[in-house]
């Protein structure tokens, strides 16, 4: 990769299926395109170009041939069906021509009179008003026949009817117009009770497309197609990625995931993953009820995963850190001495969060920051002021567990204090019925109360760096080895700075120096930062022979065999003083632009046998939290009784967990504003918006139907104090907070 490209996000106005797998990167007034799969990077030929490779249409530049089969077939049916329309579009204009020009048709600044029979259209939508859209834009033929230049491969709004004249864009069609094909989509998810957020899925808009491709009348799939073939090849799909995968397994490495489940039923299930920066993949899932508190039972079931795995491509098995885990994690590292066991580190840094949290003056904070935000949420009326004064943002802001989102909140409202204080002191407040019930007198006085944002900035501050902690522990889209040791000297670092006495500073040391101990000073934390060249070149030489130990540990349980060991440890010499390409220029350069699992694999080659060791190390995750996906039941499998039936719904299940994994790794980055009052955010910020008093009768408070939707503008946002700047920037050289860490390990 070019060392002066900057990395954007790709909005959300990038519908075209293909932007959900690539990079997009900006060299000076260019942008260009990567590949998530080949590294392939495109410096022209736009989107369209970069969907024939992924499609593997040769003649038109290299085809990508490490894209999964799935995605490829997707990329496939969307150039199909861009052909398919491009083909009707040339056939059409003609007849649009005639149309226009014709004074007699009766559609036009009236009505559309027929858009199609009952048989193409589903019951009871209404007509549409054309809006004049030919009289009114003496270019609309003209468009419709160039295309788009640049853009979307297809206009989502776009409905043709059996006659060619009646054709007409439903984005023109104001606000609070009715869109027949939303509408039946609409229909049709509400019949079946899935969860709304099915239309963020990767797969929707490529299945819209194909749908389109067909043109009308096209045939849905029957029950039994999707009970069978359907199933059966999309098992083979997903089976043949899983394939692709198990070939990085060995250069990279790879984490065994252990994510154990609790059902309503009582009933507590164990899936077991498989993780590798390539992709996530789930193996199995068994109901563990009669047996989970069997160290035994554990350990026999965590050993027939390894093997099937393959030990030797096994860097570490994370579970959770309850007692029977502890005992099955020391006897899987007896029985295999080349991999270790890990409790899950996003669990670890959300005790730490619990235990802030459990701190009076903090708790305070908390408490009352919720009971500001559970009267906005269950008033549609102020709900709908806050977001006018806040650029339609809210004023939670859901983490990756409770705990977290304590803190995220707290900022985002700190954030948000200048729009809030705006509102409650606005002519619009002081007119509104809310503003003198009891919730809304009590709401006007937190928020233009000084100390009360004085604390919120202060528990922000402290709590920030621990949260991006979270934040990188969590991700499915980087391993976070190589970061998390730098995060947690980020978080202490912060804290002394920010309290500065240490009678004051070491009280949230001491929380933090607590939990990390209890992750049993797992070497690979600081061979991970050792590892990454970003820091380690950063840091003071006595500071690294403290952390060299733990390399060494890693050396000896990852490297079986002594004679590699001991050239490992040579060329750690040669890591050291940045001999040969290491200390080139370029390499210099991209410390800070690669990740270091990349930086090794590029110019690591002068030291073969630590770059294999580096590249494993630094291509782990270090959480089990965040993969099971809500909307699949699993507990189905072990209800079913019929021995047949069980297997079609364990193969069903297979397929929709691995895509669930699959859809976590390629949905865009940029991701729609999430509803707060949604049901698939009920969870995470139920203590949030729920009125502990909601009244059956309080129906005006409550409609629904009036509220504003979110918007999500976070240009509005403001950072605090040094947030902009990245929260693991080099220097590290407190020696503090490295003795207290080393400490940490002694007493262990």
């Amino acid at each position: 990769m070019e060392l002066n490209l900057v990395p954007i996000s790709i909005t959300r106005q990038k519908q075209d299926p293909a932007w959900n797998h690539c990079e997009v990167f900006k060299n000076g007034e260019r942008l260009q395109i990567k590949c998530m799969y080949c590294g392939k990077l495109f410096k022209g030929g736009g989107i369209h170009r970069f969907k024939e490779h992924l499609a593997g249409r040769k003649g038109q530049g290299p085809i990508c041939e490490q894209v999964p089969q799935g995605v490829r077939s997707v990329m496939q049916e969307s150039l199909n069906g861009i052909l398919v329309k491009q083909d009707k579009k040339q056939k059409l204009i003609p007849k649009l021509l005639a149309c226009g020009s014709s004074s007699s048709n009766p559609t036009i600044g009236g009505e559309v009179e027929n858009l199609g029979s009952h048989d193409d259209m589903n019951f009871g939508i209404k007509p549409i008003s054309v809006l004049n859209t030919l009289e009114g834009d003496s270019n609309v033929v003209s468009k419709v026949g160039r295309g788009r230049k640049r853009g979307r491969g297809r206009d989502r709004n776009l409905i043709e009817s059996n006659d060619p004249c009646v054709k007409t864009n439903l984005a023109l069609v104001p606000n609070g117009g009715e869109n027949p094909i939303h509408m039946a989509i609409g229909r049709f998810l509400y019949d079946i009770g899935v969860n709304l957020d099915a239309v963020n899925s990767v797969c929707f808009q490529p299945m819209i497309d194909a749908i389109a491709s067909g043109g009308s009348g096209v045939v849905p799939p029957s029950c039994h197609d999707l009970r069978g073939w359907i199933l059966k090849n999309v098992i083979e799909e997903v089976k043949d990625d899983i394939d692709r995968n198990k070939a990085m397994w060995g250069k990279t490495g790879c984490s065994i995931i252990v994510e154990q489940c609790r059902t309503k039923n009582g009933r507590v299930l164990l899936s077991f993953l498989v993780y590798c920066p390539q992709a996530t993949v789930f193996m199995k899932s068994v109901d563990a009820s009669h047996a989970v508190y069997s160290a035994d039972y554990l350990f026999e079931l965590l050993k027939q995963v390894i093997e099937e795995v393959g030990s030797e491509n096994v860097v570490q098995v994370i579970t959770n850190c309850e007692e029977p885990y502890l005992f099955t994690g020391k006897r899987l590292m007896e029985s295999f001495p080349s991999l270790y066991w890990a409790p899950c580190l996003a669990h670890c840094v959300d005790l730490m969060l619990q235990d802030f949290s459990n701190l009076e003056w903090i708790n305070e904070k908390i408490e009352q920051a919720k009971s500001l935000t559970r009267f906005i949420y269950n008033q549609s009326s102020v709900l709908n002021m806050m977001r006018k004064f806040t650029s339609g943002n809210d004023v939670v802001e859901p983490a990756l567990t409770c705990f977290a989102t304590n803190f995220s909140t707290l900022k985002r409202m700190a954030d948000l204090k200048l729009n809030l204080q705006a509102m409650v002191n606005s002519q619009d407040w002081l007119e509104c019925p809310y503003a003198k019930k009891p919730g809304g007198q009590v709401m006007s006085d937190i928020v233009n109360n000084r100390s009360f944002w004085n604390s919120c900035v202060l528990i922000a501050r402290i709590t920030y760096p621990l949260l991006r902690v979270l934040e990188v522990v969590g991700s499915k889209k980087r391993s976070a080895m190589g970061y998390v040791y730098a995060g947690i000297y980020r978080a202490k670092e912060t804290i002394k700075k920010e309290l500065v006495k240490q009678d004051d500073y070491m009280v949230y040391w001491n929380i933090i120096d607590n939990r990390w101990g209890q992750q049993q000073h797992l070497p690979l934390y600081a061979a991970g930062f050792f590892l990454n060249p970003k820091f380690f070149y950063s840091t003071e030489e006595h500071i690294h022979n403290d952390i060299l130990s733990s390399v060494f540990d890693s050396i000896e349980r990852l490297v079986p065999d002594t004679n590699i060991q001991d050239q490992v440890v040579r060329e750690i010499n040669l890591y050291k003083n940045a001999m040969g390409d290491l200390g080139r220029p370029m390499a210099v350069r991209a410390r800070d632009n690669l990740l270091p699992g990349e930086w090794w694999s590029i110019y690591g080659g002068g030291c073969p046998n630590l770059q294999r060791l580096a590249i494993r190390i630094l291509s782990q995750t270090c959480s089990s939290i965040g993969y099971k996906p809500n909307k699949i039941s699993i507990e189905e499998i072990h209800n079913t009784r019929n021995f047949v039936e069980r297997q079609r719904l364990s193969d069903l299940i297979f397929v929709q967990y691995n895509l669930y994994l699959r859809q976590m790794v390629l949905q865009n980055q940029e991701k729609d504003s999430l509803d707060p009052l949604a049901f698939n955010s009920k969870d995470i910020l139920e203590d949030w918006i729920a009125d502990n008093e909601v009244s059956p009768d309080n129906h005006e408070s409550s409609d629904w139907k009036s509220l504003d939707p979110p918007v999500g503008n976070r240009t509005t946002l403001t950072p605090l104090g040094d947030e902009a700047e990245d929260f693991l920037s080099t220097r590290f050289t407190d020696l503090d907070i490295f003795n207290g860490l080393k400490g940490v390990k002694e007493e262990i």
